[in-house]
């Protein structure tokens, strides 16, 4: 009487399989988490353009329709004098009356206060201009408004290498 006894246990090529399988698993978990962490930052980004719109619109139905300064919009959202946001989102305000049609581009890499270009985590605000909303190429794109609007304009991560540009008339 032969009796064969059966080892219990994994074999060599179950558990190499299964390894395969938990690295896959991982490294598409890697791929996509820095692009979520991207679009929830865009998210906070276009979330502040719309609090710094209605900081504006309150300032101006307050102060008869006049311009806030940075510092002015900043008080409104945070309660301090401070233009800095307590995400560190600077704002900044570019102009105070409509000169010329303008087109804003992003580049988060670029060095800080070059005019018309959106670095990170900065809010540009042009008072007497509004979002051109036929500017689907280029979303960039402002033009005339009048003296009570303004064009919120924020740089996102989505897009080219440089980013690209968010833009909010209140």
């Amino acid at each position: 009487m032969n009796v064969q006894r059966k080892e219990k246990g994994f074999t060599i090529i179950e558990v190499v399989l299964v390894l395969a399988i938990a690295g896959l698993i991982f490294l598409m978990v890697f791929i996509a988490l820095p692009a979520l962490q991207r679009s929830q930052r865009d998210s906070a980004r276009k979330s502040e353009v719309g609090t710094v719109a209605s900081a504006i619109t309150s300032y101006q139905s307050n102060n008869r329709g006049s311009a806030p300064s940075a510092l002015q919009i900043g008080q409104y959202i945070t309660g301090n004098s401070s233009a800095v946001l307590a995400s560190g989102s600077t704002i900044t305000v570019r102009t105070t009356a409509f000169g010329a049609a303008k087109t804003l581009t992003a580049d988060l890499t670029a060095a800080p206060s070059v005019d018309d270009v959106l670095q990170s985590d900065e809010i540009l605000v042009y008072f007497g201009y509004q979002c051109d909303p036929s500017a689907t190429a280029a979303p960039g794109s402002l033009i005339r408004g009048t003296t009570r609007q303004s064009a919120i304009a924020v740089g996102l991560e989505s897009g080219p290498s440089t980013g690209s540009v968010y833009c909010q008339t209140n």
